[in-house]
């Protein structure tokens, strides 16, 4: 498959739905090991492996990095604003959404639906 394929309006199979789902949850690692970008290379593997087998995992594998693009880049603001102290309130806010975006974005593409998270710079297309 290309990746300019046209999202079709079917239902993807258990497996791709299944991936798709990994793809969201497999940043969770980075809250157990603490390796800079590590919550980037979950997704990253899955959309290199699974990208010409489905547009849908293909879809969701991007759409987790183009996330935790985001939420490294709000990780970031926050460090830095802890001179100020609401980085401090910041970086549990941030941790907190993520969190909780992550799992609505799982149960959502284990459903089978193209999930698209709010609030998240789409980096990669």
């Amino acid at each position: 498959m290309n990746q300019d394929v046209e999202l079709n309006d079917s239902m993807p199979d258990k497996e791709a739905r299944n991936w798709a789902m990994a793809s969201h949850l497999s940043p969770l690692a980075g809250y157990f090991f603490p390796i800079p970008f590590c919550s980037l290379l979950g997704p990253l593997i899955i959309w290199l492996i699974k990208k010409d087998e489905s547009a849908f995992i293909s879809d969701q594998a991007k759409e987790a990095m183009n996330f935790q693009l985001t939420i490294t880049i709000a990780y970031l603001i926050s460090l830095a604003l802890i001179f100020v102290l609401i980085g401090f309130f910041l970086i549990g806010v941030v941790a907190i959404y993520a969190l909780v975006m992550i799992i609505i974005a799982a149960i959502k593409a284990s459903e089978g639906e193209h999930y698209r998270y709010p609030y998240c710079i789409r980096f990669i297309k």
